[in-house]
């Protein structure tokens, strides 16, 4: 028993540095996602300055030469002034031909300030709204301190994979079946996952009790539902799937399985629930939980 502690003290420092890589990792990518929003937001603004300065100068180069013949205009008018009475209004006509402008009052641009609002309205809202699209939300998230010692979770705890592992023997895990539970319970509500078993020789899912014994082969007995396919537990699926849907309805007292890919039906229990239900994952070869934008 000794020993078993010591092996768990290390696997807790080896969960935490591992955890801790990961926690670092994670928000290294969200830092880059809103440094990389913050470049682009910037660099829009810095392209519209320099469109705006560019039409203001257009316009100033504009009024320059347009001042530039107004002054010719004046200095002609003041050499026409200088002439006799007799030469100026017989020449009159002309002179007043040739010195009428033809160029246009300058107006004042429309639309030549910076929209401030397309950069500082509601930021942090937009931004948060675009990182949705990078980020995935999946419904079940699986307990490595549940899992069977030869399954070998991703580091974002949604898919598992059949490998050898050194793993302490910790009450929670399953020691017999190769199974692993989700890390949340429910006791309330209607819940929906999707899972992908394209890669498993053969698969049992459902939902099970939080008390039911995880040790030795006595899993499957009592307070288990669950559809299986290559195995013997629960209600047996004849065709081989490569997704599998369950919907949980605790309070209607319902779980239903499906083919999500042609939509069909598998099979449905009814029952009345007291208890909390955790999903739990029984397979040979690899398995992942899908995000709900890809159900």
């Amino acid at each position: 028993m000794k020993g078993e502690f010591e092996k768990t003290v290390q696997h807790i420092k080896s969960q935490a540095e591992h955890t801790e890589r990961q926690i670092k990792q994670q928000f290294e990518k969200l830092h880059q996602f809103l440094r990389d929003e913050e470049e682009a937001t910037v660099t829009a603004l810095r392209e519209e300055e320099e469109q705006k300065k560019q039409m203001m100068k257009e316009k100033l180069e504009e009024m320059n030469t347009h001042i530039s013949a107004l002054s010719h205009t004046i200095k002609d008018m003041e050499e026409m002034m200088k002439a006799n009475d007799v030469c100026f209004l017989k020449e009159f006509p002309v002179s007043m031909e040739r010195v009428q402008s033809s160029q246009p009052d300058p107006q004042k641009a429309s639309g030549a300030l910076i929209h401030v609002p397309r950069y500082l309205g509601n930021l942090p809202f937009r931004v948060w709204k675009k990182m949705q699209d990078i980020v995935q939300n999946t419904p079940v998230i699986l307990d490595p301190n549940t899992a069977y010692p030869r399954l070998v979770l991703s580091d974002d705890l949604t898919s598992v994979r059949y490998n050898k592992q050194t793993l302490p023997d910790n009450p929670e895990r399953f020691d017999y079946l190769p199974c692993v539970l989700g890390s949340e319970g429910f006791n309330s509500g209607t819940h929906c996952w999707d899972v992908e078993v394209k890669e498993c020789k053969y698969w049992t899912l459902g939902v099970t009790t939080a008390s039911n014994q995880r040790k030795g082969s006595v899993f499957f007995n009592t307070d288990v539902w669950c559809v299986s396919y290559g195995c013997t537990p629960g209600f047996p699926v004849k065709q081989k799937l490569d997704r599998v849907r369950v919907i949980l309805d605790y309070d209607g007292g319902t779980v239903s399985f499906s083919d999500p890919v042609t939509n069909t039906h598998l099979h449905t229990f009814t029952t009345t629930f007291t208890h909390t239900l955790f999903p739990f994952f029984c397979f040979h070869g690899s398995l992942r939980i899908l995000p709900v934008n890809s159900q």
